[in-house]
């Protein structure tokens, strides 16, 4: 069966950041909701939720541990239609290029920007998914309009020099990290060049993040990030971006088949990052995004594009999108206040509504109804925007 062309907007795309971003706003206002809920109604699906709705310690990967590769692959996707678009309304290179210079710059200062909302002083940190996104943003438009020949060389460059980056860094003891059993998470082995906090990335940042302000005392200078998280997670993180690019380009062409493609390079991608982990050569982390991951994340955002896109493109089963489409086409605006507002909207909502507003069923729930209602404020204001017509762009 033929597939028609897609509308002129991807609505699978607009659904696909709606669906992440009403999953973040599940965690917004109380952090941690799925641990209660886990203990106080112990079951085999409460510690499924747990385990999904949770980051994975170090290695391995749940499903909360796809939302930021989500983000920042649908950043490709997004490229592939922004500057497709501008193309055709006869924008130069020039004017194509000041303009991703301009995003980047933005996106990273609004990460930095967001880091700091609950801090003393500006909290100079680039491992937000914001500033991942800006960090990598020009190199990612330096691969717009290129061959696909040339994308998948870049993406091989870029994993296997990052690779290469850890494995021949010398071993060293993991400093900094808050584990309850560590010994149960670091590596032994030829995985040991991946360890927390004991790897390249985490030696730049030692360097790097202290080029800037931090605390007055000289104790406080960055030392470790407690979860291992790093600046250069940008340059795999690059890989995924890429592949975002190349199903942008996909989708916008007149190829048949499309849905099926995405399928047959996203079992590609998640086969090899766990061969690559089970083979011992490279470990599956997303906290300092080994290539593994990269290639593992990537193939699952690809096969979530896939059946979104089949599904709504292609099907046209849609009715069911609206909610996501109303998030998904603010997602800045969603996003920015999911920092600054989420928190005080439950507030708010305690001190009208009685601090119990949402203890109907228990302690257990309670954390998770109280998500729920402060998302639901955020979305009636993504949908007075989306009635109105505002949307937010950088």
């Amino acid at each position: 069966m033929s597939e028609v062309k897609p509308t002129k907007r991807l609505v699978s795309l607009d659904t696909y950041r709606g669906l992440v971003l009403i999953l973040l706003a599940l965690e917004s206002a109380n952090y941690g909701w799925q641990h209660v809920l886990a203990e106080t109604h112990p079951s085999w699906l409460t510690r499924f939720i747990d385990l999904h709705a949770s980051h994975i310690a170090w290695a391995g990967c749940s499903f909360w541990d796809l939302i930021q590769p989500s983000f920042m692959f649908m950043v490709g996707v997004s490229m592939a239609y922004s500057y497709g678009k501008r193309k055709k309304l006869g924008d130069s290179f020039s004017e194509m290029f000041r303009h991703a210079v301009f995003r980047a710059a933005v996106l990273i200062l609004l990460g930095v920007f967001l880091r700091s909302s609950y801090t003393e002083q500006t909290n100079w940190t680039f491992e937000d998914v914001v500033t991942q996104i800006g960090l990598g943003y020009v190199p990612l438009f330096l691969l717009w309009n290129r061959t696909a020949k040339t994308r998948f060389i870049a993406i091989a460059a870029i994993l296997v020099g990052y690779w290469l980056l850890f494995a021949v860094w010398p071993v060293s003891k993991p400093v900094g990290y808050e584990w309850d059993n560590p010994a149960a998470h670091l590596f032994t082995g030829f995985f040991q060049h991946w360890n927390i906090n004991a790897n390249p990335a985490h030696a730049f940042d030692t360097w790097f993040l202290n080029l800037f302000p931090r605390q007055s005392a000289e104790s406080e200078k960055f030392l470790f990030h407690p979860e291992g998280y790093n600046t250069l997670n940008f340059i795999p993180s690059l890989g995924i971006m890429i592949m975002g690019l190349m199903a942008g380009e996909l989708l916008r062409s007149d190829r048949d088949k499309k849905a099926k493609t995405l399928v047959i390079y996203g079992a590609a991608g998640v086969a090899a990052g766990v061969i690559l982990h089970f083979a011992g050569i490279c470990p599956l982390v997303k906290k300092t995004w080994t290539p593994g991951f990269t290639l593992y994340s990537g193939g699952w955002c690809l096969l979530i594009l896939a059946a979104l896109y089949y599904m709504i493109d292609i099907k046209g089963w849609s009715r069911w999108t609206f909610p996501f489409v109303v998030v998904g086409m603010n997602s800045i605006a969603m996003y920015i206040m999911l920092w600054l507002s989420s928190g005080r909207i439950n507030e708010t909502l305690q001190k009208h509504l009685g601090s119990g507003y949402a203890g109907f069923f228990g302690s257990g729930l309670e954390p998770l109804l109280q998500n729920i209602a402060t998302g639901l404020v955020l979305w009636l204001v993504c949908f007075w925007m989306y009635r109105r017509k505002i949307f937010l762009r950088i």
